[in-house]
């Protein structure tokens, strides 16, 4: 085989093993496309008229933006490439923060029937790791409400929330969709709520598993001409 033939052979490899990173997507640190938000809504038991709703942040960099953007932070923590200086100090300035509570009952609501329940946010005793809680009170006893998250989403729209509630009921939260209702009173079923989270998870997967297979096949198709190749060299 000639050296010609030897470098165009290494250079399909090489392409092709490129194929195979661009196509397995690396873990992302920066904000928004790591680990997701996460919201749990739960009715209290004591006190029916009670919605608590429980935020968590996805990733440590994405509550040091949040910090900057309500003036809690320097501005210089925001590096001019994008990226995040983060501190492990950074969740208890945010959390004793009026700015915080205030940022969480204007991009959290709870509405029962059209009637909007006032919240009130418990202090954050470990932001960062167990998130902040925030209790809504409604007009009455509540089976049903919507309940709307906005969070960061005015940071990036590229945010999402997961979010889960009583009975296995699922939801995603983005800048498309705000708003979702809530069964509290245990008459829903999983299966009548999951299904759509479920097929939206599958379609990334399959998009994934499909680009990773794609690019194998193309190292095993170069592969196996090049020990032609040899062969008849």
């Amino acid at each position: 085989m000639s050296f010609h033939g030897r470098r165009r052979g290494r250079g399909a490899l090489a392409l092709a093993a490129f194929a195979v990173t661009v196509s397995v997507p690396a873990p992302a640190s920066a904000h928004p496309f790591g680990d997701p938000q996460t919201v749990t809504v739960a009715r209290d038991e004591q006190r029916p008229e009670v919605v608590h709703v429980q935020w968590r942040v996805g990733g440590p960099d994405d509550l040091t933006l949040l910090g900057v953007s309500l003036g809690l932070l320097p501005e210089d923590r925001v590096l001019l490439d994008g990226a995040v200086e983060y501190r492990y100090t950074d969740p208890a300035v945010i959390g004793a923060s009026d700015r915080f509570a205030g940022y969480l009952l204007q991009q959290i609501t709870v509405a029962d029937g059209g009637q909007a329940c006032t919240g009130v946010v418990e202090p954050p005793k470990a932001l960062g790791l167990k998130g902040a809680t925030v209790d809504y009170t409604c007009p009455g006893p509540v089976d049903t409400v919507t309940v709307g998250v906005r969070m960061l989403t005015d940071l990036n729209p590229a945010y999402r929330t997961l979010a889960t509630g009583p009975q296995g009921q699922r939801a995603v939260y983005d800048s498309n969709a705000q708003s979702h209702d809530w069964v509290l009173d245990g008459r829903v079923a999983p299966a009548t709520t999951t299904g759509g989270l479920a097929r939206s998870a599958a379609v990334q997967i399959a998009g994934v598993a499909g680009g990773v297979l794609v690019a194998v096949v193309a190292i095993l198709i170069v592969s196996r001409r090049l020990r032609r190749r040899r062969v008849v060299a």
